[in-house]
């Protein structure tokens, strides 16, 4: 459960590929620079339970960052390199990070906040100068090279996407073992259910400052796997990259599979995905009808999990079981499921409410914030917590989401679940993306707004808003359909795929205030 086990084997096996470079770094690289790293961190006095940080696009050095992290007991924190200076100074300060590295791509943010914090000691940047840093390379070459001989796990610490004020860090206690010991609970859960070892080529298009990138790459080291990233999705290279590379595991994001699925179909039958095992996909609700198109091209391989940053809990299902329950994220793996009313009460089977998970003890605390914290415990039994959303569990155990609290539209009294809309227009051929939300209405309460990103070459207009509305209206019930359609060149989602539909509302709610 380590890369150095992996290194004392087969040293000279890649454990990251870039795929739009071909650069390698093999696990015995990976070993000796991660413990390198760790050195350099200790000389500078951090010690279990302090905290490192990262500004990088996806690469090689990442994994050796938090490799380094985790064997030496420290918290791990990735902070989005798109985010203005402000944002990502408040994600070091807030950390308390007591090192920062850095990649040159990111020269301008790195400068801006490793200047303004006044708690970091160690501060390195690879791939080029960054003022005030010193060099990566020579700081990793000039450090011992031989393992501490206790080294206790790490953790990471990430932070929420920020989708409503501001984001929190998701701090987990330090596992009580050893990086070489096994006690990790997504390694348990995931390596058994996926089928991940020694074979495993996994490819993942995501930002390694969110928690499944990162995550499941480690899971991928421990198992001796090989991890295959690219900087950016993009639909095609990535069918070039699982052909090149006869990746074997993947990991998606809903808007990737509508993405690919838009390609023109000679694109799509271009390239071999034969070598596909596993394609795994999370992070946000995924359209029946897109993934019923996604298990008629690559076959019965999609295996969706339900979860969050705060790893309080995971549902898990595979194809056979969401062909029997279309639209369901399956049963629980990690934890138990609790539904619960408004009052906290439990509620049976078919009856929608809040999506606790229980678990043996509190799996996180929001950092820095313990109302935050508190308020996603259950009133009456701590150990159970929830991050908002809402949904059913039917009578066999499995999980039916219908949307987050936050975005229920209330409108005449009745509930509405906005997904349930973006779930009918997502493979309408004329949209791109959408987004649907409630704005407020003087005798409704709320009403239902849909804002619409078109088609490459669609034009936007009265004509595309009629032609939605008719679509959505044959399709469910006359309450539901939006009574507007707007249109924009692009929606706001971060990078790995969740739409931030709070800016969206938020600007329509301002605009409607005298």
């Amino acid at each position: 459960m380590f890369p150095g086990t992996t290194a004392r084997i087969t040293p000279d096996k890649p454990a990251v590929i870039m795929a739009d470079t071909g650069t390698v770094l093999t696990y015995r690289e990976l070993d000796e620079r991660s413990t390198r790293l760790a050195h350099v961190f200790h000389d500078a006095g951090l010690r279990p339970g302090d905290h490192i940080a990262f500004l990088a696009p996806n690469s090689p050095e990442v994994f050796e960052v938090y490799w380094s992290a985790l064997r030496s007991g420290l918290y791990v924190t990735g902070i989005n390199y798109g985010l203005s200076v402000d944002e990502a100074a408040y994600i070091l300060d807030d950390c308390g990070a007591k090192a920062l590295v850095v990649s040159a791509a990111s020269h301008c943010l790195a400068c801006a906040i490793g200047s303004a914090s006044d708690s970091l000691v160690v501060r390195l940047a690879f791939g080029g100068e960054v003022a005030g840093f010193t060099s990566y390379e020579d700081a990793v070459a000039g450090s011992s090279p031989v393992p501490f001989e206790h080294q206790p796990r790490g953790a990471d610490m990430l932070y929420s996407s920020g989708t409503t004020g501001r984001p929190k860090g998701v701090k987990p206690p330090l596992p009580q073992h050893q990086v070489d010991e096994p006690g990790d609970p997504f390694a348990g859960v995931f390596g058994p259910m996926y089928g991940f070892g020694p074979d495993t080529v996994y490819y993942s298009p995501a930002p390694t400052y969110h928690a499944a990138p990162l995550r499941f790459g480690g899971i991928v080291h421990a198992f001796g796997g090989t991890l295959v990233m690219e900087p950016k999705f993009d639909a095609e290279r990535s069918l070039d990259a699982i052909e090149r590379y006869r990746v074997t595991h993947s990991q998606w994001v809903p808007t990737m599979f509508v993405r690919m699925l838009k390609l023109d179909a000679a694109a799509r039958e271009a390239r071999d995905v034969s070598s596909l095992k596993v394609a795994i996909h999370a992070a946000a609700p995924c359209p029946v009808d897109v993934k019923q198109q996604m298990i008629d091209w690559w076959g019965p391989i999609l295996h969706e999990y339900y979860g969050a940053t705060e790893g309080n809990g995971l549902t898990l299902i595979d194809s056979a079981q969401w062909l029997a329950k279309p639209g369901s994220v399956g049963r629980a793996g990690l934890g138990v499921l609790r539904i619960c009313g408004h009052d906290g009460t439990e509620l049976p089977a078919g009856e929608i409410g809040t999506v606790y998970f229980e678990r043996d003890s509190m799996p996180f605390a929001y950092h820095n914030d313990a109302q935050k914290t508190l308020d996603a415990q259950h009133p009456d039994h701590p150990t159970w917590t929830t991050t908002g959303d809402i949904g059913y569990v039917d009578e066999d155990g499995f999980l039916f989401l219908t949307d987050r609290k936050a975005f229920m539209i209330i409108s005449g009294g009745v509930n509405i679940y906005p997904r349930e809309v973006e779930d009918c227009l997502a493979m309408h051929p004329k949209v791109l993306d959408i987004a649907v939300f409630g704005i407020p209405d003087p005798e409704m309460g709320e009403q239902v707004k849909a804002v619409v990103q078109p088609a490459p070459g669609v034009q936007a207009g009265p004509e595309l808003e009629q032609e939605l509305l008719a679509f959505v209206r044959a399709r469910m019930a006359h309450f539901k359909v939006p009574r507007s359609f707007d249109f924009a060149d692009s929606l706001p989602r971060t990078p790995t795929g969740k739409l931030v539909k709070g800016i969206l509302r938020d600007a329509y709610i301002k605009a409607a205030q005298p």
